[in-house]
């Protein structure tokens, strides 16, 4: 089966909330979030990045696209989501250059209780100063 792919709307919506609160030094016009069909990897999403070659070959800034695996990841309920989502956008180093930074990279770790401790904040917030979200 081929994989199939297409933009994430719904999505992208959340990671626009997510970032504005938690990762506001991001620039939410350089991720990309697509939707793919027929996937048979066992993640619920990746993060894909712009490396530092390809920038300079087609004078381009950094972007980085999020692939959510429609076959796990829409089964999710939205919270759930919204962690994945957070897990995905921790793998951006703050310089968003481009590259992305493994599971355990220095004194960070990318895990379940880091997830849980930065959704927790981000539910916290948005519950605080809604106004934040609004467009």
């Amino acid at each position: 089966m081929k994989i199939k792919f297409e933009k994430a709307n719904d999505i992208q919506q959340m990671i626009k909330d997510i970032m504005t609160i938690l990762f506001p030094q991001y620039n939410t016009n350089r991720i990309i979030v697509l939707r793919s069909y027929g996937s048979t990897a066992n993640a619920y999403a990746r993060i894909w990045s712009m490396p530092k070659v390809w920038q300079i070959a087609l004078d381009i800034k950094p972007f980085y696209v999020i692939e959510v695996l429609s076959e796990h990841f829409d089964k999710l309920p939205y919270n759930e989501k919204e962690k994945v989502i957070i897990h995905e956008l921790m793998h951006i180093p703050s310089t968003f250059s481009g590259a992305l930074l493994p599971h355990k990279f220095k004194s960070k770790v990318i895990n379940e209780r880091t997830v849980s401790k930065l959704y927790k904040e981000y539910k916290k917030i948005k519950e605080d100063k809604p106004w934040l979200l609004q467009d």
